[in-house]
């Protein structure tokens, strides 16, 4: 399995281009109502960034002030992006900083819906990647429907495209 620095970095990249691609669309497409389970492009992003400060509480043995998997409200897109990316770089930084045995270490939580959950660091790692990425395409098929085209944002790009 590819190592938890690499998915972080591969997240944080994909998160880049993402962000990039929703700032160059025409004013309104990116808050734009469309058939979809969190509304529109920045809400479905915002989702995913509660989702990884949810998890970052995990990790951190800290409580976390979330009471459902989005807020009532999100942020402008800029605002959003730099949220994002410092957390994509505290992701980066904690998974270079754990030891094998800090990545097998099972933690307790609960789920924001109700009921006890337990994962590994690792787990939950591994989990805040595929999550943003499960999410990504969601906001990928939205900006076709405008029509643009989304960024090319899979696993064997950035293996090809940054230096590893």
């Amino acid at each position: 399995m590819p190592s938890l620095t690499l998915l972080t970095r591969y997240k944080a990249w994909a998160d880049q281009l993402t962000f990039a691609s929703l700032s160059a669309l025409p004013e309104g497409e990116a808050t734009k109502t469309r058939s979809t389970r969190f509304k529109n492009m920045v809400n479905t992003l915002n989702h995913v960034y509660v989702i990884d400060n949810i998890f970052q509480a995990h990790l951190e043995g800290r409580p976390h002030h979330y009471t459902a998997r989005n807020t009532p409200a999100y942020p402008p897109l800029a605002e959003l992006w730099q949220l994002v990316s410092v957390l994509d770089q505290w992701y980066v930084d904690y998974a270079a900083s754990l030891s094998q045995a800090q990545q097998d270490e099972r933690i307790q939580f609960q789920f924001v819906g109700g009921g006890a959950g337990e994962m590994s660091r690792g787990e939950m790692i591994l989990h805040v990647v595929n999550h943003a990425s499960y999410h990504r395409g969601f906001v990928g098929d939205m900006m076709y429907q405008i029509p643009v085209t989304p960024p090319v944002t899979d696993l064997p790009v950035f293996l090809r495209d940054v230096p590893q």
